[in-house]
């Protein structure tokens, strides 16, 4: 369950839907909020599609958010759920019959324990056992957690992964873990099908991707920003001019300057950042713009945000971009993993949000 957890805390982060104070909470409670039962946006076609190349919200799952929920708090545990309460029994030694870990274990004993621990009851011997589950074609198939069954269903095990498994061997061994010593005689999967959590990732995925452009608990490029700016914010008719000729809010070109430079046209950063908006010297050229000249330098990074939410399609991920580079936000796949990035999209909705509040 904390691996599905931790995959979707990541999907949030990468989408600029985990960044700042509302999180990817307020991404489900906007999902949850929605009538349909799928997450969709008409203008970008990939915010809809998961890799298997369906809609994050089809299928017998429910709803985008429910499926979500569901791989927030997964329906029974995982095959690494199993096999970490399997290893709790390393060193018990084997007992024919056993079925105490006081006493001993043998190898159906340890298999029937383990799963009863994480809520699954399965029938005591091997020749019943060997039925829980569906079948495995083969080990190049085997998940963790997986039962192994060997010698004309004499023994089993679970598998743990890399080609080895935990068992109860024989009398005068402890539970251990070991190589497969032979192709096992059937493979049985018990814990719920790997698809299902598949399914729910990719859905949380889909919303993720579809919050962060709609702007839901993010931020996003569709979210509503403060249109004005207060006059008391230096420089406030440089941001309301450009923001007005290049489509982007006022407040927004206000926050970056706010974060970027303390609205001090005349700063430079250890690293060459230069003026109002700290832009770099090649990014200047790029631009066509003086980087000390508040004017230019406001109209400048106007435009070069325009751009990257045009492309990101998400407020947080044309933040990074302004920080980071489209090249680190396309190589990742979302806000790099650079801690001085990701306080920078933080702040700067900080700040946007307190502007909004300023002009009320």
């Amino acid at each position: 369950m904390l691996a599905i957890q931790s995959q979707i805390a990541q999907t949030a982060t990468r989408f600029g839907a985990g960044v700042g104070p509302s999180g990817f909470a307020g991404a489900l409670q906007a999902a949850q909020e929605d009538d349909s039962p799928a997450v969709s946006t008409s203008s970008t076609s990939w915010a809809t599609s998961t890799s298997s190349g369906t809609s994050a919200g089809a299928g017998s799952g429910g709803s985008t958010a429910e499926r979500v929920g569901n791989a927030l708090t997964p329906d029974g545990p995982t095959g690494a759920d199993v096999v970490a309460d399997a290893r709790k029994y390393l060193g018990i030694p084997y007992v024919f019959g056993g079925t105490d870990p006081r006493l001993g274990l043998d190898c159906s004993g340890l298999v029937q324990k383990v799963f009863k621990d994480v809520g699954i009851d399965l029938p005591r011997l091997v020749r019943d056992q060997r039925h829980a589950g569906t079948a495995v074609p083969s080990m190049k198939q085997a998940k963790p957690g997986d039962l192994l069954v060997f010698d004309g269903y004499e023994h089993i095990g679970i598998y743990v992964g890399n080609g080895r498994m935990l068992h109860a061997p024989e009398p005068g061994e402890n539970v251990k873990i070991g190589p497969v010593y032979e192709t096992p005689t059937s493979i049985r999967r018990v814990v719920p099908a790997e698809h299902l959590q598949s399914s729910a990732l990719s859905a949380a995925d889909g919303l993720l991707r579809s919050a962060a452009l709609r702007g839901h608990g993010a931020g996003g490029a569709g979210s509503a920003m403060p249109s004005t700016v207060p006059a008391s914010v230096p420089f406030a008719n440089l941001f309301v001019a450009a923001g007005t000729r290049h489509g982007v809010s006022p407040a927004l070109l206000a926050a970056v300057a706010k974060i970027e430079s303390s609205y001090d046209a005349g700063a430079v950063s250890p690293a060459g950042a230069r003026g109002l908006m700290q832009i770099m010297p090649s990014t200047a050229r790029e631009l066509g713009v003086d980087p000390l000249d508040p004017t230019e330098a406001v109209d400048g990074a106007a435009r070069l945000l325009r751009r990257h939410l045009n492309e990101f399609g998400s407020l947080p991920l044309a933040l990074a971009a302004y920080n980071a580079g489209g090249g680190a936000v396309r190589r990742y796949d979302g806000i790099p993993p650079y801690a001085e990035t990701q306080a920078y999209v933080v702040k700067v909705q900080n700040a946007l949000r307190a502007l909004g509040k300023d002009a009320r």
